[in-house]
């Protein structure tokens, strides 16, 4: 990331650390990096756009630095227009997922999009995330 100045420093570093607190209560966050903007309940499902870029953190991570080094490696993919940053605790494992996602906006179409990228990429898909309810939709 490139900063021109502090208060642009000042303002990423709370976006990360609005990120970090929103993953940890609330078990995961969509945002958008440029805008800070984090995604509402709204009738839609996650995907991971870029399934081989996803990262997956152990429970005692450091969420924070995580994320920090996740952006900053894929700053030109999360400033995309359809493209956001997700993070998700998979309850059972309580591994974090770092990930690039797109939505969409109808329930078989995003099963679809799941299992066709799970068949090219190096990582299985392993759940859709349903905004609306606020749930995991696992594949």
């Amino acid at each position: 990331m490139k900063f021109e100045s502090l208060l642009e420093r000042y303002h990423f570093d709370k976006y990360v650390l609005d990120v970090c607190i929103a993953t940890i209560e609330q078990g995961g966050v969509t945002s958008k990096l440029d805008t800070h903007q984090f995604l509402s309940p709204i009738d839609a499902w996650a995907i991971p756009k870029y399934p081989d870029k996803t990262v997956i953190l152990p429970p005692n991570a450091d969420l924070k630095q995580a994320l920090i080094s996740f952006i900053t490696c894929n700053e030109a993919y999360l400033l995309y227009s359809d493209c956001w940053l997700g993070t998700w605790i998979e309850p059972e494992t309580h591994n974090c997922y770092l990930d690039i996602i797109s939505l969409c906006f109808c329930l078989d179409e995003a099963v679809q999009r799941a299992r066709a990228l799970s068949l090219s990429a190096q990582r299985k898909i392993v759940a859709l995330y349903d905004f609306k309810r606020g749930e995991a939709i696992y594949l």
